[in-house]
């Protein structure tokens, strides 16, 4: 199994960033969507039914991360998908966890650890 990973997150550079390091491991990700706050991520799966993870910043304008899982969590047919939450703020860990979160990874993002929470989610499946 590979993963089709929708990335939502507002900061440019940390998408391009986070995709260098994902399109290295072909034999584990198939694709990378990405988009720039909720609102585009629920329209985003939407349209590509094929996402299987999902990577989350939680500073967002639009729709925030935190609004977004309260939304995608509600959806049956999303109960599937893991959800990995990006953030800068350690704080915020037990609160993603609440809203719905898989697992939570602090920016900056690293190459292992991202690597080893795919992983994991690679052998649930």
């Amino acid at each position: 199994m590979k993963f089709h990973i929708l990335l939502v997150d507002d900061d440019i550079i940390n998408r391009k960033l986070i995709k260098a390091m994902l399109t290295k491991h072909k034999d584990i990700v198939a694709s990378i969507i990405e988009t720039n706050n909720g609102k585009e991520a629920l329209e985003k799966l939407h349209e590509h039914k094929e996402i299987n993870l999902i990577l989350l910043d939680i500073i967002m304008p639009i729709l925030d991360g935190k609004s977004f899982l309260q939304i995608f969590r509600r959806k049956k047919e999303y109960s599937s998908i893991p959800v990995i939450v990006l953030t800068t703020d350690d704080s915020k860990k037990s609160e993603v966890l609440d809203y719905g979160a898989d697992g939570v990874i602090i920016k900056p993002v690293k190459e292992e650890e991202l690597l080893k929470h795919i992983k994991y989610w690679l052998q649930a499946n």
